[in-house]
Parts: structure tokens; C-alpha cells; sequence
């Protein structure tokens, strides 16, 4: 118990860490939760006109989560695996050195979810990527991303890790409740649309 419990720790300190906000420093962009929707992901960044900082902010997002679990699974094992993705994602949502007000962690969840099962993040990703082609949300690509992640896993992975991955799903759905709200109203911006 004690190895999932520091694991989960480290694993939350490690999410905590917003790749958006220190890029929109490093970039002089301002401070990212006064700009836009006020979120920290990379969405938001690409609201600032800097294709450049949005995909610096999407890896690091993405490989802070790969990151967790990897790490997790070499130094605890499989079981540790599971519980570090879910509190790198935790800790991007409520990261500690930011207030606790964080992100959406959908870029934590997909890369968390690559490195848990290949098969089912690659499927997640292009969930997104259909989406978000289709329709040109982005906060509705993470939603049906969510929502099809535990199908995924229990095709392509296991029944254990897929009550993990709807476990992160349903933090993912519970960040974007005013995006639903917005996509019901027809009122959710574009992707690339401008703050």
C-alpha cells in the first residue's frame, strides 16, 4: 500500500506541473487564466495566435501523464501504473502550485492513456482527431474521447485498467460540465478561434 500511496504523490506533483502556464511565460503571452476561457491547456494557448506554445504546452501536457505511468510501472509495477495516470490527471485539474485551479487534462489523459495501453491511446487519439476534424471542438473531441476510452480498453486492454481509464474519463467529463453546457447552447468556440 505504501509504494501506491507515494505513487500517487509523486504522480499528482508531477501533474501539478502546467506546461501551459510556463510556456505562456516563456513566451510573454500573459498570464493564460485571464486570457480566453481562462484554462491552462493547450486549446487555450492556441487562443493566443502561438501555434508554437500550444504545441510545446500539448507534449509536455501529454508526457507528464505518459510520464507518470512509465515511470510507475519500471519503479512499482503494473497496479501503480494505473494509479499514477489518474493523479498525474488529478494534479493537472487541481495542480497545487497553481491554487488548485487547473486544466481540462485532456492532453494528460491521452498521453496517460498511451502509456497504459498503446492500442487503446492511439484509438483515443484518433477519436479526438476525427472529432475534432468534423466538427472543429475541441472540447467536444475530448468528450468523445472520454466516453469511448473504457470501451477501448475493454477491447484492446483489460477489465481492471478499463474501471482505471472510466475512472479518468469521468474526471475529464467533470471539468468540461460548461463546455457541455456551451455545446448545448451552441455557443462553444472553435478550435484556432481567438480570444
Amino acid at each position: 500500500m505504501l509504494p501506491l500511496i507515494l505513487t500517487a504523490i509523486l504522480a499528482y506533483l508531477l501533474g501539478s506541473v502546467s506546461f501551459g502556464w510556463l510556456t505562456a511565460k516563456l513566451f510573454g503571452l500573459g498570464d493564460l487564466r485571464s486570457i480566453g476561457s481562462g484554462n491552462i491547456g493547450a486549446t487555450n494557448v492556441l487562443r493566443t495566435g502561438n501555434k508554437a506554445a500550444a504545441l510545446i504546452t500539448l507534449i509536455g501536457d501529454a508526457g507528464k501523464g505518459a510520464a507518470a505511468v512509465l515511470l510507475a510501472r519500471w519503479l512499482v509495477g503494473e497496479d501503480a501504473a494505473g494509479v499514477a495516470g489518474l493523479f498525474a490527471m488529478a494534479g493537472h485539474i487541481w495542480p497545487v502550485f497553481l491554487g488548485f485551479k487547473g486544466g481540462k487534462a485532456v492532453a494528460t489523459f491521452l498521453g496517460t492513456l498511451i502509456a497504459l495501453s498503446w492500442p487503446v491511446g492511439l484509438l483515443s487519439c484518433a477519436t479526438w482527431l476525427v472529432v475534432a476534424l468534423i466538427f472543429r471542438i475541441s472540447s467536444l473531441s475530448g468528450l468523445m474521447a472520454a466516453v469511448l476510452a473504457p470501451v477501448w480498453a475493454l477491447i484492446f486492454y483489460h477489465w481492471h485498467g478499463a474501471v482505471v481509464i472510466a475512472l479518468m474519463s469521468g474526471l475529464v467529463i467533470f471539468r468540461h460540465s460548461e463546455n457541455i453546457a456551451r455545446l448545448r447552447a451552441g455557443t462553444e468556440p472553435r478550435i484556432g478561434q481567438k480570444s
